[in-house]
């Protein structure tokens, strides 16, 4: 019988144990489907398994020996349920696919099984990821562990529950609002949203979509960076994928390269703060300078996000579901909807303005990180909200005028095409986590890792999950 102490190993730990032949990649599939029947129903994180998919591809990984098995050399990995997986269901959180099967992957998966991922699950999304909490009609609310009255946000929100409950080691996400990096803070994991082009994608609706990236999840800096080295690499069906790079993430992580200058901003200049969350950040970005790293308060000029992002969204979803909502407008969500409108509504002129904007929010945040190595701020301006709430109307005394804007401090970053990861680094008085936006340069994945790492060294919260799902306060 495979030991359920698994659950609590890192990553990496599990992946050398795969290589050093202590346990298999059948008994990690044991492990999982156990532990998610034990605590899975209380916070919803996987709706679709696929144990038997999983345990044939296992079984195939197997007959290999381990010295090609791929850097992840067994290790189960659920997908996004907006990500296709042949053979698998996969909904995209909306009514009008509840039934739908794809008969091939998307390249993202073909890509993890290639480098010896097991795909056993795929983690609940808000319908289309469309919001920042995770719920919608085909599966519900997915639940946070640390509070299951309170939202794991989104749209990656059942990657982030898996991971903090120990249902999974790493997971798959994606992020074009923070939807990798909302759901890893309220949860208290890691969320990376990468570069555009370094994970490799089926393109859909169009070939340029940049909005939206795919990327890994997980407990902690080191294991992110090794799901990142098994997603990251270049493929002929994506036009705008990046090559591997010579080195890996994982060893970037593991570099102790610091940075030497470092700024944060408690909101950027463009959105209110709950003032605990901005406390907590605060405290966890001064506290580089433990390891003697120059900190200051400054951030580039973003004063034109909110309304560059909302017309390239709604223009994103207009070109991607305007078909839906001609045709199957009964069962799309409100917020959809206004989304598809809003993005039907477009003029050239106002495209013409959007996309001049971004280019100066990426000109302007490019010559920002001339003078520093890393920008630092909150992941989510509040604390994780009641579930049952479908976004945050207002914070610090500010109403929003939609249903996106409370994002501002993340869709920032997406305009600028910077990396950025959300890091764990404390927790409300309530006990709910805190996470720290830590943003670099374009395709500066490595310096990111490495720097988070070095906070993460510094703040010691590595190893707070996962936890066994918690009960309202």
């Amino acid at each position: 019988m495979a030991d359920q102490g698994l659950v609590k190993e890192t990553a990496c730990a599990v992946v050398d144990k795969l290589k050093a032949g202590d346990v298999t990649p059948l008994d990690l599939l044991d492990v999982l489907e156990k532990r998610v029947a034990e605590v899975d129903g209380k916070v919803n994180a996987l709706p679709t398994l696929c144990f038997d998919r999983a345990r044939s591809h296992a079984k195939a990984l197997m007959q290999k020996p381990v010295s090609e098995r791929g850097l992840l050399a067994g290790l189960p990995v659920p997908i996004k349920d907006l990500t296709a997986v042949s053979g698998v269901l996969t909904t995209l959180g909306s009514p009008i696919f509840k039934d739908n099967v794809p008969a091939k992957s998307d390249i993202l998966v073909e890509r993890i099984e290639q480098n010896g991922g097991v795909i056993y699950a795929k983690s609940n999304t808000p319908e289309f990821g469309a919001g920042a909490n995770t719920f919608n009609e085909v599966f519900g609310p997915t639940r946070n562990p640390w509070d299951t009255s309170r939202s794991a946000a989104g749209s990656s929100g059942g990657a982030a529950a898996a991971l903090a409950s120990g249902t999974a080691w790493l997971a798959h996400g994606s992020d074009m609002g923070g939807s990798l990096r909302n759901p890893a803070s309220f949860c208290g994991v890691v969320g990376l949203r990468p570069s555009i082009g370094r994970v490799a994608q089926t393109p859909k609706f169009g070939v340029d979509r940049t909005l939206g990236q795919q990327g890994p999840m997980a407990r902690n800096v080191e294991d992110l960076a090794l799901l990142l080295d098994a997603m990251s690499g270049e493929h002929a069906a994506d036009p705008l994928s990046l090559p591997t790079l010579p080195t890996s993430f994982l060893s970037a992580a593991r570099s102790n390269r610091k940075p030497k200058r470092i700024a944060y901003s408690p909101d950027f200049g463009i959105t209110p703060v709950d003032p605990e969350v901005k406390a907590v950040t605060r405290k966890a970005a001064e506290r580089f300078t433990d390891a003697g790293v120059i900190v200051e308060e400054a951030s580039p000029d973003f004063s034109e996000a909110h309304e560059c992002f909302h017309v390239l969204r709604a223009f994103d979803f207009a070109i991607s579901k305007a078909e839906l909502l001609r045709t199957k407008r009964d069962q799309l969500k409100p917020e959809v909807i206004w989304n598809i409108e809003e993005g039907l509504k477009l003029t050239v002129e106002k495209l013409e303005r959007a996309e001049a904007q971004r280019v100066a929010i990426t000109t302007r945040a490019l010559e920002f990180f001339d003078k520093y190595d890393l920008l630092l701020a909150p992941a989510t301006i509040v604390a994780p909200f009641p579930v049952e709430h479908r976004y945050v109307a207002e914070c610090d005394g500010k109403k929003f005028d939609n249903y996106v804007e409370w994002l501002g401090i993340v869709y920032a970053i997406t305009l600028a095409c910077c990396p950025a990861l959300s890091l764990p680094c404390g927790f409300t008085a309530s006990g709910l986590p805190v996470g720290l936006q830590m943003v670099a340069k374009p395709r500066a994945e490595a310096q990111l890792l490495a720097g988070a790492k070095v906070l993460e060294d510094i703040l010691g919260v590595r190893g707070t999950t996962p936890i066994d799902p918690r009960p309202p306060r």
